[in-house]
Formats: C-alpha cells, sequence, structure tokens
C-alpha cells in the first residue's frame, strides 16, 4: 500500500470517528458504557470478519503459524488497550461534558512520541514535537474548553489518552510484522466486545430490550467505527510511523466540528476556525517536514 493510501485510510478512519461521537455519547441513555461497547464492537466484528475471510482467507492461516505466539500476543495487548481507551471513553462521557472530553482526549498525540523516544528509544522527526503543541492549542479552542470546569471525570480521559496512545503504538508494531488488516481488525473489535461483556456482566445490568432501544446507536457506531474506522486506522498505520498519524488522527475534532455544524447547525466561532486551522496546519507539518529534510539530505 502507498503512502497515500496510508493517509487517505487514516483521514477517512478520522472523519468516520469524528461523525460518530454523537451516536457514542447518545447510545447511553439506556445502558452503560460497558454494555455499550460489548454489543458495539461485536457488531464491528460482524462487519468486518466476512470481508476478512474473503480477501485474507489465504494468508492468515500462513502468517499466524509463521509467528504464532507474537501474533496472540499482540492481538491480546491491542485489544485489551483498545478496550480500556474505549472505556474510559465512554464513562468519562457520564462525568464530563464533550469539550472536556475533546480536550483530554487529544493527549494521546504528544503521550506516543514520548513514550516511543523514552520507551522505545525510537528516533522522532523534530517536526513532530511543534506539530503535537499546535494540535493541542488547535483542539483547546476547537473544544472550547476555556469555559469549562475540571471535573474527577476527567481523569478518566486522561486515562483514555494513554491507552489510546499504546494502541497507536501497538498497531504500528502488529502491521510491521503481519499483513492481515482486516482479519487482525476483525478480531481486535471481538477480543474488546469479549472484555466489555465480561466486565458488563458484574458490573452493569445487561437487559435486552435497554439494548435494543439503543439499536440506531450501537449499530452506527459498531459499523463505522468499531468496525470500518478501527480497521481503517491499521490500513494508515502501514505507511505512517505512530507518531505522525497520532497527529492525523486528532483531525477528528475538526470533523466533528464540522459534523456538527452541518447536520446540527452549531455555529463555529472564531476560535473553532482558528483551532480546525491550526490542527490542519499540525498534520501538514509532520507530514511534508519530514519528506522536505530527507529530498535536502539526498541532493
Amino acid at each position: 500500500m502507498t503512502k497515500s493510501k496510508s493517509l487517505f485510510s487514516a483521514l477517512f478512519c478520522t472523519f468516520i470517528w469524528g461523525t460518530t461521537f454523537i451516536a457514542q455519547d447518545t447510545g447511553m441513555d439506556k445502558i452503560g458504557p460497558l454494555t455499550f461497547n460489548a454489543t458495539r464492537f461485536f457488531v464491528g466484528f460482524l462487519s468486518i470478519i466476512p470481508f476478512a475471510l474473503l480477501f485474507e482467507k489465504k494468508k492468515i492461516i500462513k502468517e499466524i503459524n509463521d509467528n504464532k505466539q507474537l501474533f496472540y500476543k499482540m492481538l491480546f495487548w491491542v485489544g485489551l488497550f483498545l478496550f480500556l481507551g474505549t472505556y474510559f471513553q465512554q464513562t468519562a462521557l457520564l462525568y464530563t461534558d464533550v469539550a472536556n472530553a475533546a480536550f483530554f482526549t487529544i493527549f494521546y498525540v504528544p503521550m506516543v512520541p514520548i513514550i516511543l523516544f523514552f520507551f522505545y528509544s525510537k528516533s522522532i522527526h523534530w517536526s513532530i514535537w511543534p506539530s503535537a503543541l499546535f494540535c493541542i492549542v488547535g483542539v483547546y479552542l476547537l473544544s472550547d474548553f476555556s469555559d469549562a470546569t475540571v471535573r474527577l471525570g476527567d481523569s478518566l480521559v486522561i486515562l483514555c489518552a494513554f491507552f489510546w496512545a499504546l494502541h497507536i503504538i501497538f498497531i504500528g508494531n502488529f502491521i510491521k510484522n503481519f499483513n492481515l488488516p482486516l482479519f487482525f481488525g476483525a478480531m481486535q473489535a471481538l477480543v474488546v466486545s469479549f472484555f466489555s461483556f465480561v466486565f458488563a456482566i458484574f458490573f452493569e445490568t445487561i437487559t435486552i430490550p435497554n439494548i435494543l432501544n439503543e439499536s440506531i446507536s450501537i449499530i452506527y457506531a459498531g459499523i463505522l467505527s468499531g468496525g470500518i474506522a478501527f480497521t481503517l486506522q491499521i490500513f494508515a498505520q502501514k505507511n505512517i510511523s505512530s507518531a505522525p498519524a497520532a497527529i492525523i488522527f486528532s483531525l477528528e475534532g475538526v470533523f466533528a466540528a464540522i459534523a456538527a455544524w452541518i447536520i446540527l447547525n452549531q455555529i463555529l466561532d472564531l476560535d473553532s476556525i482558528i483551532g480546525c486551522f491550526l490542527i490542519l496546519f499540525a498534520v501538514l507539518l509532520s507530514q511534508l517536514l519530514p519528506i522536505y529534510d530527507s529530498k535536502i539530505k539526498n541532493k
């Protein structure tokens, strides 16, 4: 897959995340966050696994058998990080507002290069650091966080950001070893659904009528976000390293704001528009400067 296709996958992925945020927020009127995630990601699994078996059937057995231990190890950790990230995000929405959630979630952008640099000793292009700063300032303006009150639930969002960061890093490691984006996308959704269901049994009341009452939000968020978007993330990270990928994924806030403007007629004020442009600038900075430096070195 070429770099341009990976970039398109990343942008389409963030577009889906941004436009399904409303479904995630409204899908918990009758059910808890664990039940919502259990059903949402099971729907995501069902939406992707037919395509995985259709297009990757011949590769699945061969690639897994070549390194079975690494595959299941990666599947466990990626599934666990995604489960924890989505759980803390969904739970945080019960205790804080969207402005706080949007602002603190974006902390995964600087967390990814920090973890890579200090714990994995990976070299990070210098453009990532100013890009991450522009991204955080942009989300600050976009989320209108200045008018929000910091709540106890915001700590859950920071935990969510930490696990998002680990998920992005581990997806980057997985796709370097296995060329099974569809199958792995389906299986990670199944793992998240399993973890969510097990904990929901102990901590929430699961009732079929309440689940059916939220069926529209579950199906919408499940197919688009739980299935398609997280699979596109794997495609995206095939040719985009984890740190710049995290910056691209931050465009989720921009797409969410545009969707609210178009669908909900929410007017974008000057701060929001400036925030959108700062995030776009951060994405361009993280993508174009490494290319420019590479051309300079090769001359």
